[in-house]
């Protein structure tokens, strides 16, 4: 069948559209890098002629409150109306594990009104909630420096790799809509500054983690299970160790 990755280009949309090409379905990688901008509309009505699917891993450029919103509300108004005119089946979204809790950050916000405007479409859909990336510690790391120090929660986190993201993504888009939320997680359960710290120690970098309840994630000063996930969660494969010998290593 045909899906449209829209977003096919960036960390989770390239594996993603690798994974389900395997699979044999028909895969299109829609960004607007390939001609198709859910801001402007340009390209959408073409795209998405004859899909099934549309899995929507796209993030907005900018964090910043305004335009986060801005984002996530024009993109989905404008690719859900698209979809409507198509007759696609199956709408799936990625979005993040405790949106409903960490409100107070302008970019949850406009992640809880992308979810409101999915659930209001009328269209078939799933959204799958994931916890933080591996990936994203380095920039974790940078957020929260001052001098040589890293100030972050001790909060406990369970962080999932980018590739155990895209597999249970293609699982969610080639089953049927579950109209309803899935969480994916990582399979270990970490304090976040503790986590980073080993991050920042196996990199050989010299900046210290202080752990601070105060520290804010995002704009949000985090309770401890803000950011795990609940105990039906389909887990991933692979923990911390794993990820890291996987990864490029720095010159």
């Amino acid at each position: 069948m045909k899906i449209v990755v829209i977003g096919g280009s960036g960390l989770i949309g390239a594996q993603l559209v690798h994974k389900l090409s395997q699979l044999g379905h028909e895969i299109i990688a829609a960004s607007p890098a390939s001609g198709v901008n859910t801001i402007t509309g340009e390209g959408l009505a073409e795209v998405l002629n004859g899909a099934r699917v549309v899995v929507d891993v796209s993030n907005s450029p900018s964090f910043e409150d305004k335009a986060v919103l801005e984002f996530f509300e024009t993109s989905s108004r404008n690719l859900l109306a698209a979809e409507k005119i198509a007759g696609v089946e199956h709408h799936v979204a990625l979005s993040v594990v405790g949106t409903d809790r960490l409100q107070e950050s302008g970019y949850f916000r406009a992640k809880q009104a992308q979810e409101n405007l999915i659930e209001a479409s009328g269209i078939p859909y799933s959204i799958v909630h994931s916890t933080q990336f591996f990936e994203f510690l380095g920039g974790i790391a940078d957020a929260a420096t001052e001098g040589n120090v890293v100030r972050l929660s001790p909060a406990h986190i369970q962080p999932i790799a980018s590739a155990d993201v895209a597999e249970a993504m293609a699982n969610v888009s080639v089953a049927a809509p579950i109209n309803g939320t899935v969480e994916i997680a990582g399979p270990d359960k970490l304090s976040l500054s503790d986590l980073v710290q080993k991050y920042l120690t196996r990199n050989n970098d010299p900046r210290k983690v202080t752990a601070d309840v105060h520290a804010r994630y995002f704009g949000v000063e985090l309770k401890d299970e803000m950011l795990v996930p609940g105990n039906k969660a389909r887990i991933g494969k692979i923990g911390f160790e794993k990820w890291y010998v996987n990864q490029p290593k720095k010159s």
